[in-house]
């Protein structure tokens, strides 16, 4: 049996405002394989952030365990918590994140240098990242030089330069037209195909076909779970 990623255990989720109690999350169990292709989907205000910046150790569970690639996560500090996400989780956001007066090449070797990692190393890193995306040719150019569509695929570089456990995806084709949104799936798909574990947050009934499987919440709760055949 395929070993898992990521173990979600009776996980919830509680702010507290104003002596006010707001559950985000209630009772979440999810298991995700190495090598799965998952996407959580759910109506707007039903708890797919909350849950993606627990996975994405952004946040904490109020209860319940989170087990990441073998190894408790759900109790660590805040500095811990920062240590393993660097090492484990790559990030690919709607809104790129990159740093708009840092090159291409650099966008995609920060994270790795604040790893410690050398510079012999961090550069075949990127360099074969960029490949995979096919952005080699745009190593020299700055975010504003660049398509939406082409940012998002340095994102994607960036992500995969770490090595990651697990890549987690907000709403990727969010800020794209609909040709940039089909081009980063399709280099998800081709992603996913080599090996890359994925978990996605989309609104895009479209996009969630893409995966090997989807997860639905509403109000908090996984609902539903679906399989996908064209996966």
């Amino acid at each position: 049996m395929t070993e898992s990623v990521i173990q979600l255990q009776s996980v919830s989720k509680i702010f507290v405002t104003d002596e006010v109690e707001t559950h985000a999350l209630s009772n979440i169990h999810l298991d995700i394989r190495k090598g799965e292709y998952v996407s959580i989907s759910g109506p707007s205000g039903c708890g797919k952030s909350t849950l993606l910046a627990i996975l994405g150790l952004l946040d904490s569970p109020s209860e319940g365990t989170y087990v990441l690639n073998g190894h408790a996560v759900h109790g660590l500090k805040t500095g811990e918590r920062a240590r393993i996400r660097n090492r484990e989780i790559g990030f690919i956001f709607q809104a790129f994140n990159l740093i708009g007066d840092l090159t291409v090449y650099e966008n995609v070797e920060l994270p790795l240098t604040y790893r410690g990692m050398p510079r012999d190393e961090r550069k075949r890193r990127v360099n074969e990242a960029l490949e995979r995306v096919d952005m080699v040719h745009r190593i020299k150019h700055f975010p504003a030089q660049l398509s939406g569509g082409q940012q998002q695929r340095v994102a994607v570089a960036r992500a995969l330069a770490g090595n990651p456990a697990i890549m987690l995806a907000d709403e990727p084709t969010g800020n794209l037209d609909s040709a940039n949104g089909e081009q980063v799936m399709d280099l998800l798909k081709e992603l996913h195909k080599a090996g890359a574990t994925i978990c996605m947050v989309t609104h895009d009934p479209r996009y969630a076909g893409f995966a090997d499987r989807t997860v639905h919440l509403f109000d908090g709760k996984l609902v539903a779970e679906g399989n996908h055949g064209n996966a």
